[in-house]
């Protein structure tokens, strides 16, 4: 058991690491999580969270589709991935039972079954030397590989 507690601390130091190439925006945040402390407004406990980093960027997404009316963020779960679960995000139409979390300028959208897993997260995202994208920080996921795409619960 002590074994596996090191490991995921470990772990955390590690993926906190990663944020320190991101002015160390989140690395308050995602220390504060492994303490359990209630840094996050309680919005009916889903909220999923952007960066402005992020927001530009999905806004900049949005902005090239042939019809941006109408089009969101859709961030999502599916299986697969080298630890059970991997997240997706694509610039996709509103459904009927999305759950919807707005945003500055456009909106993120979740289908059901996602929404359980993607509570509370934050998105970023990231240039550097191992290249760009969006990075997810999920307080819910209890292992990780690493690379910041996939999770396990």
């Amino acid at each position: 058991m002590g074994h596996d507690h090191d490991h995921g601390h470990g772990h955390d130091h590690g993926h906190g690491h990663d944020h320190g190439h991101d002015h160390g925006h989140d690395h308050g945040h995602d220390h504060g999580h492994s303490h359990g402390a209630t840094t996050l407004p309680q919005t009916g406990g889903a909220t999923i969270t952007l960066t402005p980093a992020a927001q530009a960027k999905v806004r900049h997404f949005i902005s090239e589709e042939e019809k941006p009316e109408g089009k969101a963020l859709r961030v999502f779960v599916e299986g697969g991935g080298c630890a059970g679960f991997q997240y997706g995000l694509q610039i996709d139409e509103k459904r009927d039972n999305d759950q919807i979390f707005a945003q500055e300028g456009f909106s993120v959208i979740v289908d059901p079954q996602s929404v359980l897993y993607l509570k509370g997260i934050s998105i970023d995202y990231v240039e550097n030397l191992q290249g760009q994208g969006f990075k997810i920080s999920n307080p819910n996921a209890k292992g990780g590989c690493g690379c910041g795409s996939s999770f396990s619960v």
